[in-house]
């Protein structure tokens, strides 16, 4: 169906349509991505063989690119996250939590490895920067959360940015230097996490200093 033709349908069925062209959309993307890149141009030839036009295109994906990628990083947090469901987090103690949810992450985008690959490359670009912090902490959380994290002092915050520091070069390294080496660094960067506490108290290190050192240290490894 076109997209003109459910927009002038009811309200109830444009989410709807939305979620299922989305995803379609990003289907497509992932098809021509060796070949464009992750760029504008990807999005407008990902929903032309959806059958939008380039204005339903905009309308669908008002960002481009970044709506793609933000697309792309959520259905493999789904993905890692159904991955995760077939364990029972309690059966484990919690630094293992992380270092499964770690790897069922991982896992999800290497299974997309060239397009993951496109994504990376894009969001390590000084604009996109933000986006891509933004959805490393939520794959983060996502790990936190299924792990059974219920900390709503500054804890949630600093474990999901330290968790998220570990993640984005753990990604970059599962795909271009492969499985082992990826868990092997995740193994060694989780007693970060883990010693948070400790070193906390030991620092007497306040939350807004710390996340200001978190930040600064992401950046370090961007760049690195």
């Amino acid at each position: 169906m076109a997209a003109s033709q459910t927009r002038r349908g009811t309200t109830a069925e444009a989410p709807d349509w939305a979620e299922t062209t989305e995803q379609q959309v990003l289907d497509a993307a992932l098809k021509l991505v060796a070949d464009e890149g992750w760029t504008s141009r990807l999005a407008t030839r990902a929903g032309a063989a959806c059958g939008l036009s380039a204005s339903e295109t905009e309308l669908l994906l008002p960002h481009g690119p970044a709506d793609l990628a933000a697309l792309f990083v959520r259905r493999h947090d789904r993905q890692a996250l159904a991955a995760l469901s077939k364990v029972d987090p309690k059966t484990l103690k919690i630094r293992e939590r992380i270092a499964r949810g770690v790897e069922a992450r991982l896992e999800a985008a290497a299974a997309d490895a060239v397009a993951s690959l496109r994504c990376a490359g894009y969001l390590a670009l000084p604009p996109n920067i933000a986006l891509g912090t933004r959805l490393a902490w939520a794959s983060a959380d996502m790990i936190w959360r299924w792990a059974g994290d219920t900390a709503t002092d500054e804890n949630h915050y600093s474990k999901r940015a330290l968790l998220a520091g570990i993640l984005v070069p753990a990604l970059s390294l599962r795909l271009t230097a492969g499985r082992e080496a990826a868990l092997a660094f995740t193994d060694r960067r989780i007693e970060n996490v883990m010693a948070f506490e400790k070193w906390k108290a030991t620092t007497k290190l306040k939350p807004s200093k710390f996340l200001d050192e978190a930040a600064q240290a992401l950046g370090k490894m961007r760049y690195s």
